[in-house]
């Protein structure tokens, strides 16, 4: 039996990184369908209770980098956790993953992957339509119709829509993972996610 599983992530997290693949490979071990939903942290944050980084106390700053750096370790992927254009943020990255949602979820968490690992493994621009159209291409994906189509009036639409699905499931942080009624908050939640998966 199909199971289906949104997952709201943003491209600029990377937590959502560290876990793509695995939950990737783990809906395609048990057939479920994947909706991909990258969401607004901006928005979902004033909603829940979350602060954005930066405006987090020092100690959660350098207990961040520490669990980071044993993750890293733990799922044996390399990881930069202090990129370069840390800056750059997810709207248009999230925008071309939704233009590639258009063609097939296997398409956007493709694009996700890549997008996430540009940034978080090879420290690329992300904010840089030219970088995404690269990484697009390298997929062997459009870029130029895919930038095309995410600067779209529907396709920023289509962020926002993800972005209030995630407040009214009261998703509060990225990557969440959510079957049914059922959340499962982080990529360190993903051996919870496989035992639902195999009931």
């Amino acid at each position: 039996m199909s199971r289906m599983i949104e997952y709201f992530f943003t491209p600029v997290s990377p937590w959502a990184y560290l876990g793509h693949d695995r939950f990737v490979a783990l809906a395609r071990q048990y057939n479920a369908t994947v909706v991909v939903k990258p969401i607004d942290l901006s928005k979902v944050f004033p909603i829940s209770g979350g602060l954005p980084l930066a405006k987090r106390a020092p100690q959660r700053q350098a207990y961040r980098l520490q669990e980071l750096a044993r993750w890293r370790e733990h799922v044996s992927l390399p990881l930069n956790v202090q990129p370069t254009f840390v800056a750059s943020g997810p709207e248009l990255a999230s925008h071309f993953i939704l233009a590639a949602r258009e063609r097939s979820a296997g398409d956007a968490l493709a694009l996700a992957g890549a997008i996430m690992r540009a940034r978080w493994a090879e420290d690329r621009d992300i904010g840089d339509a030219d970088t995404l159209m690269a990484i697009a291409a390298a997929l062997g994906q459009d870029g130029a119709a895919l930038a095309a189509r995410a600067a779209t009036a529907d396709t920023a639409a289509a962020y926002a829509a993800s972005s209030q699905d995630a407040i009214d499931r009261q998703v509060f942080g990225a990557p969440t993972y959510v079957i049914g009624d059922e959340l499962f908050w982080g990529q360190d939640r993903l051996d919870f996610l496989a035992r639902k998966l195999a009931k």
